[in-house]
């Protein structure tokens, strides 16, 4: 085992007890046996080691989760599809308790950046699943499926992460296979959109400068074609630097650029600049 990925397996055990914030280098280097100086020769820091071990642990998930949507026998896909997840939260048990207990509210926010940059590479994997599995019968509802699946796998893992239970995994994914199959047939009611996915993997997202958005309005100016865009888009760059327009008015020119599919990103930086 080289010296990195000693450190790295220590270090995730220290961050499962007490968490990213709580465990100091000190301590990491203490209980892995080596000085300051050799975890400083292997990382630069802190932060480093754990994105690094976001890295090793989720990019080895997003990876194989990819391979098997697109490779797997059509028959068995969702059944082996929670089970490899299982089996990777299992191999990985002491990062995951800590991503799991620190990822809503973890203090450092580029840690959660990195870790939402992984979360929408599993979801485009497994929208890709739904969309072979079920096609047109779920074209309303496979967002609301996308966030019932992943929901099946945060509960379910914490049986085995926090309460040690001895779980049969074949029984327990079998029995995901049958509830998934259930509601990819039954929802009616869709609630979880395409634009609300949307808003919410980039609503952490600040809001960019006043410089950088009127060059991303002027890009877009030039890319799309609808004169109602196009105008809505003019109108809200003369609205700079100094806004005064009336907020009806503004929120009408952005909601014209949001309907646009190439405006929907544009749409939230403005509403977070304007405070919309």
């Amino acid at each position: 085992m080289s010296k990195k990925q000693l450190i790295m397996e220590k270090a995730s055990e220290l961050f499962a007890k007490h968490g990213f914030e709580a465990t100091s280098v000190q301590q990491i280097t203490e209980y892995c046996g080596i000085s300051k100086g050799a975890f400083y020769l292997s990382f630069k820091s802190k932060d480093e080691l754990i994105f690094s071990m976001i890295d090793y642990f989720l990019l080895e998930i997003t990876t194989d989760i990819d391979q098997l949507v697109k490779n797997s026998d059509f028959t068995t896909l969702l059944h082996d599809f929670y089970y490899q997840m299982f089996q990777s939260f299992q191999k990985h048990s002491d990062l995951a308790k800590v991503l799991i207990k620190e990822q809503s509210h973890s203090l450092n926010k580029e840690i959660f950046i990195k870790t939402r940059i992984y979360d929408i590479k599993m979801d485009e994997a497994i929208l890709l699943m739904i969309n072979k599995l079920y096609k047109e019968k779920v074209k309303d509802t496979k967002y609301d499926l996308l966030y019932c699946i992943k929901g099946f796998l945060r509960i379910h893992s914490e049986l085995f992460l926090f309460y040690n239970l001895d779980l049969n995994l074949n029984q327990l994914c079998d029995s995901l296979v049958e509830k998934t199959n259930i509601l990819a047939a039954h929802t009616s009611m869709p609630f979880i959109t395409e634009d609300l996915t949307f808003y919410l993997k980039n609503s952490e997202r600040n809001a960019e400068s006043q410089e950088d958005l009127l060059k991303l309005i002027q890009q877009k100016w030039n890319e799309v074609d609808d004169t109602v865009v196009k105008e809505s888009l003019k109108l809200i760059e003369k609205d700079f630097p100094a806004p005064s327009f009336p907020p009806a008015i503004r929120k009408g020119l952005i909601e014209n650029i949001r309907k646009h599919p190439q405006g929907k990103w544009l749409a939230l930086l403005l509403d977070q600049y304007y405070g919309e």
